[in-house]
């Protein structure tokens, strides 16, 4: 009989450090060479502010982003699709608060034209009046559908609520009804020619390279991209929290059988100077798995719900620390009340069991959400736009090993403060008795 082989722990794992290139005009490439995976993966991440929209025009940097690919100086709405289809290519484009980000996958044999059709949108985009018309109804519609979602109404209220009524961050990056409404294809056209160019951008190429020279097909295309009304975006600025932040808000729902709950607070961008470590690993533990501290409760002990998960939420300055989900109508006010229990009991520290279980998860799970070009290059595009070192989630990662129970404990108490922001969409005629004195700071309702 055979002896039982010993199971030994995996060997040290590193993210793939990209080579460093510039094009000719300035663009900072880099390129990932990833043996065997034959769709290659391109980003294209230009900084820029929601900040510096008009106000009376909140949502024109999304709107852009979306109609690059609807027309250029080249070709058609209707011919531009059609070559995408014909040579393989999936081409979406979004903005963020630190940016506008471009996301192409295409056969290895395809990029050359794959290039050549980025740059024309990036550089030629005509923002044809029948399409920017369509892409406005289209977003008029999609507020409507988020109107809907309780999942959506919640995260909405939670950023009105915890964010200062100033500051951009408190109102929805596409946009709301009234600010769509005064968008024009004219103003689409100038926004581009001043927020959409080369200066600052970064392009990364991920996949398998072998065959091809991805520097003379992007300096060919990319790099002959010129934008020359561009202003700089300025430096990003974390959001400033809302003095009044720490209350309770019921968004009424009426007839509601479920009640979404959101509990929020400011938190830190991965350029902490704590080192981010830590914030994965105390997500996982409250509330990043059906093993984690809220779920153990309002799932498992109490069957209150399917799931509640808690996530630091990063921005490329600032963030925030979200628990959310949903529960029975009837149980909300015991429920929330021990959710926010399980939160504040958290500050005064986890077990080294937890600390385990985190860093277990947290480090040894990271070869397999990097084990494809789009996750390698999503995660290469984000560290471009935060301004973090190319090797910096191999050294999170070696840091994530070395955890201590203080810093877990520490970085959980700096952003746990206590003063949360709790976001109920529900049956407010049901809600607002159940939760009575059951949660601190005042309680206010608005509509849906």
């Amino acid at each position: 009989m055979s002896a039982r082989p010993a199971v030994r722990p995996p060997a040290p794992w590193a993210f793939p450090v990209p080579e460093e290139h510039r094009l000719p005009n300035g663009v900072r490439l880099l390129v990932h060479d990833l043996p065997g995976q034959y769709v290659l993966s391109m980003r294209v991440v230009v900084p820029s502010s929601l900040a510096t929209e008009d106000p009376e025009l909140e949502g024109i940097s999304s709107m852009t982003a979306r109609l690059l690919d609807e027309g250029t100086a080249e070709h058609s709405p209707e011919e531009f699709a059609e070559l995408m289809e014909r040579h393989g290519m999936a081409l979406g484009a979004g903005v963020s608060d630190g940016g506008l980000l471009v996301d192409l996958d295409v056969p290895q044999a395809h990029l050359p034209t794959a290039a050549r059709l980025v740059t024309e949108a990036l550089a030629t985009p005509v923002f044809p009046e029948p399409e920017v018309r369509r892409i406005l109804r289209s977003r008029l519609a999609e507020i409507e559908q988020e109107r809907a979602s309780a999942a959506h109404r919640a995260a909405r209220e939670v950023a009105r609520t915890m964010w200062d009524p100033a500051d951009r961050a408190s109102r929805p990056a596409a946009g709301s009804a009234e600010t769509i409404g005064r968008i024009t294809r004219e103003a689409v056209a100038e926004h581009h020619a001043l927020r959409v160019g080369p200066r600052g951008a970064t392009v990364v190429l991920a996949g398998d390279l072998s065959g091809i020279d991805p520097l003379s097909v992007l300096d060919a295309t990319l790099g002959q991209w010129e934008a020359p009304r561009q202003v700089p975006a300025p430096p990003p600025l974390a959001p400033v929290p809302a003095a009044d932040r720490a209350r309770v808000v019921v968004v009424d729902r009426p007839g509601s059988v479920q009640t979404e709950i959101a509990v929020a607070c400011p938190g830190p961008d991965r350029s902490t100077p704590f080192g981010w470590a830590p914030h994965p690993v105390a997500s996982f533990v409250v509330g990043g798995s059906p093993n984690a501290r809220v779920d153990a409760v309002l799932r498992e002990e109490k069957g209150y719900t399917y799931g509640i998960r808690s996530a630091f939420r990063p921005r490329v300055a600032g963030g925030s620390f979200v628990t959310s989900g949903s529960v029975r109508s009837e149980v909300t006010g015991e429920a929330v009340g021990l959710l926010l229990g399980i939160l504040d009991d958290a500050r005064d520290g986890f077990t080294a069991a937890e600390l385990r279980s985190g860093v277990d998860f947290v480090s040894k799970t990271a070869p397999g959400r990097y084990a494809t070009a789009d996750a390698v290059a999503d995660e290469t595009a984000a560290l471009a736009l935060e301004g973090l070192p190319l090797d910096f989630t191999t050294r999170n990662l070696a840091a994530v090993a070395g955890l201590a129970l203080e810093d877990l404990d520490a970085a959980y108490r700096r952003a746990a403060t206590g003063e949360w922001t709790v976001v109920l969409v529900g049956d407010a005629e049901s809600v607002l008795p159940a939760v009575e004195g059951r949660l601190p700071g005042p309680v206010s309702t608005v509509a849906l």
